[in-house]
């Protein structure tokens, strides 16, 4: 499982392990501007083992790559102190090319060694910021590239492609009741400026980067879902 300590990855761990015997993790250290994320990880991995007995049996060990060499070839907003804009590709200037085909493929050299066959990434193609790796052609491409690769059957799980932020929010509570969301609203990062200082109603951030807004709308419009449908009932 890529996990980077953010919503999207959370959930999709939550995911994992009610379908799979065992389940572990792996991050990446990359020089990020929010490295804060890592931080919240191991709190995120115990509140996650405490809500479920099933998920505490299933999760197994947690694995942390550097790839200091990834910042040190970018000259991203996510690797860079300098402000979010967009570029002259037409892409935040937060896209760090081959991020993600990197994360792939050692995740896919980290699954050969440990005897797994099955890879699980947060990446969405509904509700994003346009980053091309994040398409589902990239990530079926990745899938046929590890599996002849390593001469061994890969399969490459995204769950919420073909979602939005707030059906995110609502696979939280599928998976683990409103529980399980609060955790992912308090203990998740997805602020790309790495703040942790202000907690809003959909988590903590700075309120103003991409990330920040693409959670807050999501959480809103998944709130007013969740209010529609009790007004339904009453």
């Amino acid at each position: 499982m890529l996990f980077s300590g953010g919503q999207d990855s959370t959930v999709c761990l939550a995911w994992a392990l009610e379908r799979y015997a065992r389940v572990e993790t792996v991050g990446f250290h990359y020089g990020q501007r929010h490295a804060i994320e890592l931080d919240v990880r191991p709190r995120l991995r115990e509140r996650m083992a405490a809500l479920k007995p099933e998920w505490a049996a299933r999760l197994g060990e947690d694995h942390m790559v550097r790839l200091d060499a990834l910042a040190t070839i970018s000259d991203t907003a996510l690797t860079r102190d300098t402000a979010i804009a967009m570029a002259d590709s037409g892409l935040p200037n937060t896209f760090v090319p081959g991020r993600n085909l990197i994360f792939f493929c050692f995740a896919g050299a980290l699954a050969y060694r440990r005897g797994a066959s099955h890879i699980v990434a947060g990446m969405c193609e509904t509700d994003y910021s346009g980053y091309p790796d994040c398409r589902d052609d990239t990530v079926k491409a990745m899938q046929v590239a590890l599996s002849l690769g390593m001469d061994r059957r890969v399969v490459l799980h995204t769950p919420l492609m073909w979602v939005d932020k707030a059906a995110t929010f609502a696979m939280a509570v599928e998976l683990g009741g409103d529980a399980f969301l609060d955790i992912v609203v308090e203990d998740t990062h997805s602020c790309y400026v790495g703040a942790r200082s202000h907690r809003h109603d959909w988590g903590y951030g700075c309120g103003a980067c991409p990330a920040c807004d693409l959670r807050a709308r999501g959480f809103a419009k998944f709130r007013d879902g969740r209010l529609t449908n009790d007004q339904r009932h009453d």
